[in-house]
């Protein structure tokens, strides 16, 4: 298949505790990642890579996502089972409702809002009501 444009392949996301970012992200995600050279764990989300990098070692402080990572997922109360379980339900407003809930959200989509141990921002998504803008 030939590209005709450039395609989202991977995306990096920092941590300071790779042992905990593992634990932490094969919980919430319900699968197992695979670790990298390099002192990497890459998780394999549809044609997304999602993977970590331990900056401690090169003695940097985290530089969390400053917006959100967005995944579909097939069973979102499960998800948020386990983001309640790991206490990282989002605690924000997210257009007068908290995002930590499960909303139908203006733009339709149902979702919860949760942020890593690291601070990174994530949204997850109910699979059926995905709205990418058409």
């Amino acid at each position: 298949m030939e590209m005709t444009g450039p395609r989202l392949f991977r995306v990096l996301l920092e941590v300071s505790d790779m042992a905990s970012a593992v634990a932490f992200y094969s919980r919430l995600l319900a699968m197992s990642g695979r670790e990298i050279f390099g002192g990497r764990q890459y998780y394999d989300c549809g044609e997304v890579i999602l993977g970590f990098v331990d900056v401690s070692a090169a003695g940097r402080e985290v530089r969390p996502t400053p917006q959100y990572i967005y995944f579909a997922v097939p069973d979102l109360d499960d998800v948020h089972s386990r983001a309640a379980e790991l206490g990282c339900l989002s605690r924000e407003d997210v257009h007068s409702a908290s995002g930590g809930e499960i909303r139908v959200r203006p733009w339709g989509e149902r979702s919860f809002y949760a942020t890593d141990p690291f601070g990174n921002l994530l949204c997850f998504v109910d699979a059926e009501t995905l709205f990418d803008g058409r």
